[in-house]
């Protein structure tokens, strides 16, 4: 333990310069990082949206609703495929969860059965109970698959919409089985965030049935009564328009802000699917108006003068620049695959989160005057040595956070506060063990060789089992808890090398350069 070999002597040099080179960016001024040679890393802390400021919401996706939704798309799938065959039916419609209708033939109930098998693949389970009665229900194995798939689709889309530009670095984390973890650091306007969160943005194009007036005549089947989008002064109106989507949005490629005869209006382009099946269905239906939906509101619809094709086509209606701006981004980003509700909220604003950072900054400092103190008190010169290695263990922290681009939260600086404590356990145990020997009789040579060999067992237990703890914290915990849990985590392994290695290494540099009769501590 009193001989350091060459090689460990010039890896502890240049784990402490490294760790230096990337702690350094945080402790100058911006416009000083900017101007660094590009060999020196410019990257800073990532402040949490507690010492930054900025938007937290627990969303939950509605998986309730999506199942009804599927169930309505399943209807209208069903109505063009009995009517397509020519069958006659009756009370086609979702209950209790299920989809139900008679047949007005019930002889005809194998032939149907055999019908709406093919057409609807083996997601749909097809009963018959009997007198022309159906029920039809999605399987178990889909809906499992269906929810896991459309809450990771939200994160995603929700990751687009957030941050379009790559540059707000938002969190979103899955909780469970339907809930979403969002963070956004520095957000200054919480309530155009919950607008674009709150917005599913599914945008269909259907077939309006001119000939039904709702509220007077009666709505066939298959169909539903939607509002307009309210005009420039502000009167809306109710459509009755087919449940069949002709062309869904999910075709869509680009949506982008545009100006027709001086007025915004949404320019979007489809895929290839989306393209054919846009002029197939502009095509058949020349003459009628085509509702362009979005939700559950009609946004636009224009009476098709002729086929649509080349796979373009732009979305006019009563939009300002900024209206048309959103909707485009809305639609870029995707349609959310099922509601997202919000069920908790928390804005913080940047001068809490700066108070925040000055309270961290105040306590981590007098915390580590404290233990300097002590230290210096306690063990003399070999104290000194064990202050030097915990202010490297302070570099070497805020190096490893910065190049893990981790980020400090506020219970992170609790960490670091208790790291700093800690830092100095292994110290202690080793200079005690050395008083313990140097008592019993033995040279400095022979104190500090037993005092570090005989300590390093309860040092390497104490900090691996709290390495452990800290680990599973992280694992199992959620944003201010695994805030604390990585700073924590990595303050041990910084402060297990500094104690251990930097320490020594300058408690064998006294030994050696001259011979000593006893031990300043």
């Amino acid at each position: 333990m009193v001989q350091i070999p060459r090689w460990q002597r010039i890896l502890i040099l240049a784990v402490l310069i490294i760790g230096g080179l990337y702690a350094l960016p945080n402790l100058l001024p911006k416009s000083t990082v900017d101007s660094l040679p590009g060999w020196i890393p410019a990257e800073q802390v990532n402040l949490g949206l507690d010492l930054r400021g900025g938007s937290y919401m627990l969303l939950e996706v509605d998986l309730k609703s999506l199942d009804e939704d599927q169930l309505k798309d399943l209807s209208a799938k069903v109505n063009y495929a009995l009517r397509g065959a020519k069958v006659g039916f009756a009370n086609l419609g979702v209950r209790d969860g299920q989809l139900g209708f008679t047949l007005r033939d019930p002889s005809k109930s194998a032939e149907v059965a055999k019908l709406l098998a093919d057409e609807l693949g083996i997601d749909v389970t097809v009963t018959d109970l009997g007198n022309g009665e159906f029920r039809l229900v999605y399987t178990d194995i889909y809906l499992v698959k269906r929810h896991d798939s459309v809450v990771n689709q939200a994160i995603e889309i929700l990751r687009l919409r957030i941050d379009p530009t790559g540059t707000k670095e938002p969190s979103l984390q899955r909780q469970g089985e339907v809930r979403i973890l969002l963070q956004v650091p520095g957000e200054e306007n919480p309530a155009e965030l919950k607008k674009r969160i709150g917005t599913t943005a599914k945008m269909t194009f259907r077939m309006v049935l001119e000939k039904v007036r709702p509220g007077v005549d009666p709505l066939p089947a298959g169909a539903s009564i939607l509002t307009t989008k309210p005009d420039v002064n502000g009167q809306t109106q109710q459509l009755a328009v087919e449940d069949r989507v002709m062309v869904s949005g999910e075709d869509l490629t680009d949506a982008q802000l545009a100006f027709d005869q001086g007025a915004p209006v949404v320019s979007f382009r489809f895929n290839a699917g989306g393209g054919k099946a846009f002029c197939d269905a502009t095509r058949e239906n020349v003459g009628r108006f085509f509702a362009i939906v979005l939700d559950t509101e009609v946004i636009s619809y224009p009476r098709i003068k002729d086929a649509i094709c080349g796979g373009a086509g732009i979305i006019t209606g009563s939009f300002s620049q900024s209206e048309a701006s959103e909707l485009a981004l809305l639609l870029r980003s995707g349609a959310l695959p099922a509601r997202v509700v919000i069920i908790e909220e928390r804005t913080v604003g940047p001068g809490l989160g700066a108070d925040s950072v000055e309270a961290g900054e105040i306590a981590s400092i007098i915390g580590v005057v404290f233990v300097v103190v002590f230290m210096a008190m306690m063990y003399g010169l070999f104290g000194l040595f064990a202050n030097v290695a915990l202010l490297a263990n302070l570099f070497l922290l805020l190096g490893a956070l910065t190049a893990l681009q981790a980020t400090l939260t506020l219970p992170g600086i609790a960490g670091i506060a208790l790291t700093m404590g800690m830092a100095v356990d292994a110290n202690v145990l080793i200079f005690e063990r050395m008083r313990e020997e140097a008592r019993n009789g033995r040279n400095p040579t022979l104190a500090i060789d037993s005092g570090y060999r005989r300590a390093m067992t309860t040092i390497l237990d104490s900090n691996l089992t709290t390495l452990i703890a800290a680990l599973l914290l992280y694992q199992f915990g959620t944003g201010p808890v695994k805030g604390f849990a990585v700073t924590l985590s990595i303050g041990i392994i910084t402060s297990m090398f500094t104690a251990i290695m930097v320490t020594r290494w300058m408690v064998v540099a006294w030994l050696r350069r001259k011979k000593r009769a006893a031990l300043p501590i």
